[in-house]
């Protein structure tokens, strides 16, 4: 078992200051399969003073000399790719086809895409007699979330490397593998020493640390609306940048003249994806209410049709959920819905047939929902799917835009009346017709899912200050 239990600060893999461990647990087998050490505030200080060392010198570097480093790690990267599938497999629990198909390969995209993205970003414009220069805002701190644990983290990498900032890194206490194992391929590629630095430990005690520390610049937090709201008030005092990417209630919109069965069926699946782990995920599809019918039949014919179970099996399509915490809440979420009046098609509370061992959850559907349940208002973060009926077009909206989240929605239909829906969502990524994902273009939420943006070039602007410099 490699040791897991030091810290990537200044170039090396330090011994943390406490002595405190904490087990690294497989959801899949409930076995503790490594240990990671619990960082303190003065791990922390240790961190950001290596990240305020190595800031001018990084951040004075030529456009050049960074978008080289990108190509340099998107190359290391893209050859260990399966290394880092069987780590996220083993961390959270995803199925290794998942892992391989779509947790490393999306990790690597980012820096990809961002080594890309330098070719054309412009860093300084003319503006008559003035310059406008965008700077690296500084000492970044991260803090990501277990559900993507290595796409959470390269998206705020790769844009603070582009940027010229430096960094400490605070991935999940509950999947921490793969940030050691990305920490690797930075120091292979050749990232300086301070550049970028790794403490793990719990958010109460790293995670505040780091926000309120006065030498960082800019914290960036994905996870949940809690915690992007503690956050916050812990950065306060120090008047830093807060950038947050945080829950989710996707609504999944399909049209009267949409394919139906592919509309319902395409949202089923992209919910049961990540065992619902996913903060993107549709939960709530609104269908006409005369098809309501319909739309439970296509969407119990999916669940039904899901494998769950063995992580390194191929043909597995979901896993366990990533903790035995976790497993509680959404249990516990399902049992209130049944409580509130929902009509129950499939799953339900308890573990699927014959998988007495891991924390996996049934693929369930509950039809009949309205929008005032908890299972329509809360985030369940599990693979939960919430049938909606729909009297006209603008019942639609209404409903979908009825959530105190906006990150994500999902709109099927003739492609010019879907786009015509989609405007008028007040969420920030909006898929037509379940086209695939773009990882270039913006990434973020309105209302309680945060604010700010990630991915591709968009994502480099939270990392930069505007200068102007007149005459």
């Amino acid at each position: 078992m490699t040791d897991y239990t030091r810290f990537y600060i200044d170039g090396a893999w330090v011994i943390p200051f406490g002595d405190q461990q904490l087990g690294v647990v497989n959801p899949a087998t409930e076995e503790t399969i490594a240990q990671i050490s619990l960082g303190n505030v003065a791990d922390v200080d240790r961190a950001v003073a290596a990240a305020r060392a190595a800031f001018p010198a990084w951040s004075e570097t030529s456009i050049d000399e960074r978008r080289q480093l990108l190509e340099k790690i998107t190359a290391l990267f893209g050859s260990r790719m399966q290394e880092l599938a069987l780590l996220v497999s083993d961390e959270m629990g995803a199925p290794i086809t998942l892992a391989s198909s779509h947790h490393a390969p999306g990790a690597w995209a980012h820096f990809k895409y961002a080594a890309e993205a330098m070719k054309t970003f412009v860093f300084e414009e003319q503006h008559g007699a003035t310059l406008v220069r965008k700077e690296a805002v500084g000492v970044c701190a991260m803090i990501t979330p277990w559900n993507w644990p290595a796409t959470q983290i390269t998206c705020k990498i790769a844009a603070a490397l582009a940027a010229g900032c430096t960094m400490v890194l605070k991935p999940s206490e509950i999947a921490p593998l793969s940030a050691h194992w990305i920490a690797d391929i930075l120091h292979e590629a050749g990232v300086p020493a301070g550049v970028f630095n790794l403490v793990d430990g719990l958010g109460p005690e790293v995670g505040e640390a780091l926000a309120r520390h006065a030498d960082v610049d800019m914290i960036s937090i994905t996870g949940s609306t809690r915690a992007g709201a503690a956050v916050a008030k812990a950065a306060a005092d120090t008047i830093k940048r807060v950038t947050q990417e945080l829950g989710g209630k996707s609504a999944s919109i399909v049209l009267p003249e949409a394919d139906f069965e592919t509309a319902v069926t395409q949202t089923a699946r992209n919910c049961f994806a990540n065992s619902g782990q996913t903060c993107l995920a549709p939960t709530r599809l609104l269908v006409p209410h005369d098809r309501h019918e319909e739309a439970v039949a296509f969407a119990k014919a999916l669940a039904e049709s899901i494998t769950v179970g063995d992580t390194k099996d191929p043909g597995t399509f979901m896993g366990p959920l990533a903790s035995e915490m976790h497993f509680d809440k959404v249990q516990g979420l399902i049992t209130k819905a049944l409580g509130e009046g929902t009509r129950l098609v499939t799953g339900g509370a308890g573990k699927p047939a014959g998988l007495g061992q891991g924390y996996y959850v049934k693929p369930t559907v509950f039809a009949g929902v309205s929008n005032d349940m908890t299972i329509a208002r809360e985030e369940v973060f599990g693979p939960v799917l919430s049938i909606i009926p729909y009297s006209d077009e603008e019942d639609a909206i209404r409903i979908a835009n009825d959530s105190p989240y906006g990150l994500a929605g999902y709109v099927s239909g003739e492609p010019a009346h879907a786009r015509r829906v989609a405007a008028r969502l007040r969420t920030g990524y909006i898929v037509v017709n379940f086209n695939a994902f773009d990882m270039a273009a913006p990434f973020g939420g309105y209302k309680q899912s945060g604010n700010g943006r990630e991915w591709g070039a968009h994502g480099f602007n939270e990392y930069l200050e505007i200068k102007s410099v007149i005459g």
